[in-house]
């Protein structure tokens, strides 16, 4: 990986704790929406480390690809970003 652990770990274990926080919620049969408010804390933080481990694999991996003059390899290096967009 790419990216800097020292941004995507606490951003990861942060979420996890939190995910434990809405598990405990739910079990101790919390209002819904105080819920929804902790879960979309949990998405925030997940897709804070997503950004930084895509920017990452395009600063490095996908630069790489391109700098090599492989066709190949810059073809796949494309296909992967776009195959993630269309996830989106």
């Amino acid at each position: 990986m790419k990216a800097d652990r020292k941004k995507v770990d606490p951003l990861l274990r942060t979420a996890r704790g939190q995910m434990d926080g809405v598990l405990k919620m739910i079990e101790d049969d919390r209002y819904c929406m105080d819920i929804v408010t902790q879960l979309q804390a949990v998405e925030s933080l997940v897709h804070k480390a997503q950004r930084e481990v895509l920017r990452a694999h395009l600063a490095g991996c996908v630069q790489a690809a391109f700098e090599t003059g492989d066709e190949q390899a810059r073809k796949e290096k494309i296909d992967e970003v776009v195959k993630l967009l269309d996830k989106a």
